[in-house]
Parts: C-alpha cells; structure tokens; sequence
C-alpha cells in the first residue's frame, strides 16, 4: 500500500471512529434526557400500609391521605399498596414504587429492621422517604406520629384509673404487648411500664403480636398460671387485640375488670359502651395523614420541612430523623361522645347498632 493510500485509509478509519463516538454520545445523551425528562414531568407519591387487619388503615388513613395529597397538589399521581403483614411483600413494593419513578414514598413499616436496605436502595436512587405511624429505620427524611410513650403512659394511667381503690402492689395484671418487630410496641410498653411500675404486679407479660388470636392464646395461658380470680386487670397494646382477650375472658367467666386498647376502632369503643373493655387511645387518623401528605408533597417540590418536623428521634438505625409528633387522647365511656363522636369519626348510629342499643341508652348516647 503507497502512502497517499494509507493516508486515505487513516483518514476514513478516523471520520468512521468519529462518527461512531458520536453516535453513541447522542445515543447515551438521548438515554439521559428521556429520563431526565420523565422524571422531571412526574410528580408522583406513594403510600405504602402494613396491613388491612388493622381498621384504620383502609377505611381512614388511605383516604385521608389521598384527599389531602389532592388538595395540596391537584396534579401529583398517586400510587398505593399494602403488605398484608407480609415484610418481605411490603419490600417488593417499594422496589416496585421505584421502578415506576415515584419520587416521594410514605411508609407505614411492617419491620421496621428489615425494611432497611429497601429504604437505602430508593434513597441511592433519589427517593424520598417519610416514615408513617412507625419510625423505620434506614435514611428516611421525615417521621410523622404520635407520641407513643404518651399512648403507653395514657393506656397505663387509664387501667390504674378503672381499677381505682384496687390499685395495689398486690394486684395482679397482665399485660399482652404489641409485636416486637414494630418500635411503636417498644414505645408503647415503655410508656405503660412508666405508669404502672411500682403500683400494680405485672404478673404475666407477652408479646400478642397485634393479633387477635394470639392475644386470645396468651390470656389463656395468663389464667391458667395466675388462675381466673386472682387477675386484676388486663393491659392490650390495641383494641384488635382488646377483642381476642375479651373473648378470653368472657369464656373464662371473668368480668368487671379493666381490659384497655388503643386506636379507637369501632368493635373497641362498642366494647367500651358494653363494658367489656374500659379504654382506648384515640390518635387521630385525619390530622396524622394530612400531616404525612403535606410533608410529601412538601419534599417533593423541594420546600424546607422545618416548621412541620420540629422534633428529632433517632431510629433503630441510629439515623437522626426529623419529626412531627401529634398528641393522643384517652376514650372512656365518659367521654367517647366529645373524642370520636365530636371529630366524626363515628356516628352514634356506627356505634349503637340493635346489639348495644341497651349499653349505649345507658351511657347517654341515646
């Protein structure tokens, strides 16, 4: 080959290199902006619950989310899904909430632990994520809750209250907590410890795993240990937990002692209005879901969350979380007609159906 020939060689080599580079930057250019630009356009949050067991879940925290997330951004998508119980399903989901580039996911955790390094993965990827009702763990950006210590201590207060002159260091009390994976229970059982420590003898303490079934088992065992006439009182973690126990203890012949809830379900303020359970915590559903979509849609137009995340807690991560605390409220008889009724989140008629007609005329609240 001459050299004027290889000079021509060289010099088409070159432009096909040239061009080729070329192609494959505007090809990885084009790569680029078509995400770029779908996510730049898309204003999308998710909301993922723990389970459709709970009442609140479905029938009130979903909806009032929903509405809220609307009202402050009218065209943000939204996107939903519940674990079922299911850890290892509520993971897939947020894999799956990634994938369809939602921007800002808010979570309820079933694990708080093992939900981690999901919450990590969408991180990395420029998610962000609000911790709901349950402080999980990992690199979320915001919590919104009550003040669960509070709701143990109210629940602990509310059981020495209806026990009244009974109060002693004589008597016995079972306590079935909530499940350990969720830091809420920690929270909750320390708070009722504050209450109830050095005034009543915790006689008998299991974890009911926020199952009704469960709770049921762990009350049998509690009277075949303690025996029926020497229990007390019975504190439960929640009221779906509440209406295990009462089955317990409506087959064991016992009745007339204080068993307490929390979240104010239905079947719980009814058992209340029946006196087969004396208490209840009433967190809001409204105002807690409402604070969650305004931190959403707060972090996804890139506002400053000070002003709503005025606390700070630490996670089971050890991750310093911003956070906005709401405050419970205990329901007795005495006041379920200016706590759940007053907010309408029942209606008398919910409450008083033919077979508490009786119980509620007596209460005053027909």
């Amino acid at each position: 080959m001459n050299a004027t020939m290889r000079r021509v060689v060289i010099g088409a080599t070159a432009v096909s290199m040239a061009l080729s580079i070329a192609a494959c930057g505007k090809a990885g250019d084009d790569k680029d902006s078509d995400s770029g630009s779908s996510s730049s356009g898309d204003k999308s949050i998710g909301l993922l619950l723990p389970d459709s067991v709970t009442a609140r879940y479905e029938k009130f925290d979903k909806p009032y989310f929903d509405a809220k997330v609307k009202a402050l951004c009218s065209d943000c998508k939204l996107e939903y899904a519940n674990a079922a119980a299911d850890s290892a399903k509520q993971a897939q989901q947020v894999s799956s909430m990634v994938t369809k580039g939602v921007k800002v996911i808010v979570i309820s955790a079933q694990d708080s632990a093992a939900i981690k390094s999901s919450i990590q993965s969408a991180v990395d990827k420029g998610v962000k994520v609000v911790a709901y009702d349950r402080l999980a763990q990992g690199p979320v950006s915001a919590y919104v809750s009550f003040d669960n210590v509070k709701v143990g201590e109210l629940q602990g207060q509310a059981l020495l209250d209806s026990l009244g002159a009974k109060a002693t260091t004589k008597a016995k009390v079972v306590m079935i907590n909530g499940d350990d994976a969720d830091p809420n229970a920690g929270q909750f059982k320390e708070g009722a410890h504050k209450a109830l420590d050095g005034k009543v003898d915790i006689a008998y303490e299991q974890s009911g795993l926020w199952k009704d079934t469960v709770a049921a088992q762990k009350m049998s065992a509690a009277i075949t240990q303690l025996g029926a006439k020497n229990i007390a009182g019975v504190y439960a973690a929640n009221d779906g937990m509440a209406g295990g126990i009462a089955n317990t203890l409506k087959g064991a012949k016992i009745s007339g002692i204080p068993l307490t809830g929390q979240d104010a379900e239905l079947a719980g303020i009814q058992r209340i209005v029946a006196g087969t359970q004396s208490s209840t915590v009433y967190k809001a559903f409204k105002p807690e879901a409402e604070a969650a979509a305004q931190l959403a849609v707060d972090l996804l137009e890139g506002k400053d969350i000070k002003a709503l995340a005025t606390e700070t807690l630490t996670s089971g991560s050890g991750d310093k979380v911003p956070s906005q605390l709401l405050t419970p409220v205990s329901v007795t008889k005495a006041n379920i007609k200016d706590t759940v009724i007053k907010d309408g989140l029942y209606t008398v008629a919910d409450i008083c159906t033919a077979e508490y007609a009786a119980a509620c005329k007596a209460a005053g609240l027909q």
